[in-house]
């Protein structure tokens, strides 16, 4: 799902980008004196964006302006929640190991995800296991989702997670805790004959 929700997100900065570039580029080059398509937006290189007649056709209005003020004001909260979506980081990129020696060394956090995920994927009844590392680079939380099948008690696999998996994840970083949250999923399965 991330895959999908990263891959639309690149094809719509590129559209926006392009329709811009094309835009800005096509009001450049007739502002230098090349001409336009007779269907063009701008005539010349002394043409404006808005012309006074069509700057004040709405001013006495009463709808106008709080319609303009509302319409840019969703705009605004749009583009910052979006803006605050990208930068924010969802995943925890290092882990600090502690060696021993006081200098300390840094653990990949997908490397860590990844044998977490395995590891999960090796217990009987799972069928597919994701991990996320979120937190501090010395108090890394894991969330986890397990995907159980049908004739899996949760509760047997959670605690085969939390004592294998977890716990070598835990030890292996050296880290004196290792807090988790696991979502329990059930897998769908077809139904069986009954004879």
């Amino acid at each position: 799902m991330k895959a999908v929700l990263r891959t639309v997100n690149r094809v719509f900065l590129g559209l926006v980008g392009l329709i811009l570039l094309v835009l800005g580029g096509s009001v450049l080059a007739v502002g230098l004196g090349v001409s336009a398509p007779s269907w063009w937006i701008h005539d010349s290189e002394h043409d404006v964006l808005l012309s006074d007649a069509e700057r004040t056709r709405w001013r006495d209005d009463g709808w106008w302006w709080p319609v303009v003020i509302a319409v840019l004001a969703v705009l605004l909260l749009l583009a910052l929640w979006w803006l605050v979506a990208v930068l924010r980081r969802r995943r925890l990129a290092e882990v600090l190991v502690d060696t021993g020696d006081g200098e300390g060394a840094l653990l990949r956090g997908r490397a860590l995800e990844d044998v977490l995920a395995q590891e999960a994927d090796h217990i009987d009844g799972v069928e597919g296991a994701q991990a996320h590392l979120k937190g501090g680079r010395s108090t890394p939380e894991a969330h986890v989702r397990l995907a159980l099948e049908p004739h899996v008690d949760p509760g047997t696999a959670l605690t085969d997670f939390t004592t294998g998996p977890l716990t070598h994840a835990k030890t292996s970083a050296g880290l004196a805790s290792l807090p988790a949250e696991v979502r329990l999923k059930g897998v769908k399965h077809g139904a069986e004959r009954v004879s």
